[in-house]
């Protein structure tokens, strides 16, 4: 049985966001959302406002990412909505479970020329699970809570509703109860399973890439139990990281190149095997594939496949008879691992100046907590992250995923803080995408968000200057303003920050920034003529 909300379509709707553990609203003010803020007030939902839509909406996504609850975004009609499409977009590629309720002209007027009068629904359905306008307001309760049980529903992702503005008079509506398996997967086809298990029994040199999904079903558990039963090495990507602790035996970071020299059958978990993974094809190695739902099974490639919680897939191959012995692998794997840290060593305590990308990550390493929130928004100096950053505990790593959409390390940062009060939270920032979004430690400082932003600053779009002199011998657009202050913005607006020119410095003012208590930004001046030794195909 549900329960009758009396009360507006705003009332209605926050009643079906909470139902589901979502107490947070990322938004930004608009006249035609103004119920919605009536709702959250009356029903003790935070309100969280940004400076621009898109900070709103990758919040949401945040949010999302770190509660494992849907996101819930509340943006105004036309303008309000197109702002956020790129951070809808980030959660259609991520598979993040992001509700987003627009408002919407009024229905009796359509056509005459309301302000911001605009039909939102062509825009978002290609990027959305559903996009639908409520009009009968006495449905709000039942469609926002089917939106976000499909937002819910594997494969995840965003969903959309919009409410006219004559949709919010005086009304009732029926909340459906949330049902007890929301977010579970299918029970996957138990041939595909027992297939892919006998397959990781018989190889003598599997390997396990962990993605996002395996963390969305919340399967860190039988993941540890299947690795450790089956004794196969795993690499991450996404928010696979911190499904095992990177200290773990069979957690690796550096090695990922050898599959394509060295392993003979790769199961990846989870995730696309899209650019990221070479397209699904490591060397000679047979692939298998497991994935979240059928609609993930991949298109391009033919490869044994199981589609369905993963949960229930990982229990299967922990169950799975005893494999042969894998010790001579897992040696060859951690020794490369251990020559591969000991190149990194060097390059985490150069001491040169200009400053090497690589000394932050250094720096950070000695400081970051177990929990700590890492956030990467930018090209090469966010994929030195991804190289150098070992991850402890599963939902502390955000990226911007397959989408690659700069702008979101500020809305993501709001989140953070809000989801995870006590932890360390760091945004690392390139100074490319510091442009995008900056403006929102705004948000941070007035909502009492104290984070740590670290600028690499090299005053160049890296990811593009690089490869067009590589290809071209020349390029055009890719230069930035050397030594821009970015920190004296962040004071500017209420935080604090610094420059730093000397490598010795950078450890000290990162213990700065923690100590703040408000949004600090350390703004590091490196090497433009730094390179990230990148080798993916991109398409």
């Amino acid at each position: 049985m549900g329960t009758t909300v009396e009360g507006h379509a705003g009332q209605q709707a926050v009643a079906a966001m909470m139902q589901f553990g979502t107490d947070v609203m990322f938004t930004l003010n608009g006249g035609h959302i103004w119920p919605l803020y009536d709702a959250a007030r009356d029903q003790g939902m935070r309100v969280v406002d940004t400076r621009h839509e898109s900070a709103a909406t990758f919040a949401a996504e945040a949010y999302a990412k770190l509660t494992r609850r849907p996101g819930f975004a509340a943006l105004t009609a036309g303008p309000g909505i197109t702002n956020g499409v790129s951070a809808i977009t980030s959660a259609w590629f991520n598979g993040s479970p992001v509700v987003v309720m627009g408002g919407r002209a009024p229905e009796l007027r359509w056509g005459s020329g309301s302000l911001q009068e605009m039909d939102h629904l062509p825009v978002v359905q290609s990027i959305t699970k559903s996009a639908v306008t409520v009009k009968d307001s006495a449905r709000a309760a039942a469609m926002v809570h089917d939106a976000a049980a499909l937002a819910m529903a594997p494969h995840r992702g965003p969903t959309f509703l919009d409410f006219p503005l004559d949709v919010f008079g005086p009304s009732a509506g029926e909340l459906p109860p949330v049902d007890s398996s929301v977010g579970r997967g299918s029970t996957p086809d138990p041939d595909e399973v027992a297939a892919i298990a006998t397959m990781i029994a018989q190889a003598d040199r599997p390997a396990f890439i962990v993605g996002s999904d395996v963390y969305w079903d919340g399967a860190w558990d039988e993941l540890r139990a299947a690795v450790e039963h089956l004794r196969v090495p795993c690499f991450f990507n996404g928010l696979g990281r911190g499904m095992l602790p990177a200290r773990h035996e069979l957690a690796f970071l550096r090695t990922r190149g050898l599959l394509k020299q060295r392993a003979d059958l790769v199961v990846v978990l989870g995730t696309p095997l899209d650019f990221r993974l070479g397209f699904g094809r490591f060397g000679n190695a047979q692939v298998a594939h497991v994935v979240d739902s059928e609609s993930q099974r991949a298109g391009h490639v033919d490869v044994p496949t199981a589609a369905g919680d993963l949960a229930t897939v990982l229990r299967a191959f922990a169950e799975h008879r005893a494999a042969r012995d894998r010790g001579d692998w897992i040696a060859e794997l951690r020794a490369a691992e251990r020559v591969g840290a000991a190149n990194d060593a060097a390059l985490l305590a150069a001491d040169t100046a200009p400053i090497k990308p690589s000394r932050i990550y250094g720096e950070l390493a000695k400081r970051l907590a177990d929990d700590a929130v890492v956030i990467c928004d930018g090209g090469d100096f966010a994929s030195y992250a991804g190289k150098f950053v070992e991850v402890q505990q599963p939902g502390c790593w955000l990226d911007t995923g397959p989408y690659g959409c700069l702008g979101s390390g500020m809305g993501y940062a709001i989140a953070a803080r809000v989801a995870r009060p006590s932890s360390q939270v760091v945004v690392l920032l390139g100074d490319g995408a510091a442009g995008f979004s900056l403006m929102d430690v705004d948000s941070l400082v007035r909502h009492g968000l104290p984070v740590v932003m670290v600028v690499g600053n090299n005053g160049m779009w890296g990811l593009e200057k690089h490869p067009m002199q590589a290809i071209y011998g020349w390029d055009v657009a890719c230069d930035l303003q050397p030594g821009c202050r970015y920190d004296q913005v962040v004071t500017a607006l209420g935080g604090g920050g610094e420059m730093v020119t000397d490598p010795r410095e950078i450890g000290p003012a990162i213990d700065r920034g923690f100590a703040a208590g408000v949004p600090y930004l350390v703004n590091v001046i490196t090497d433009p003529s730094d390179v990230y030794p990148r080798s993916s195909n991109l398409a």
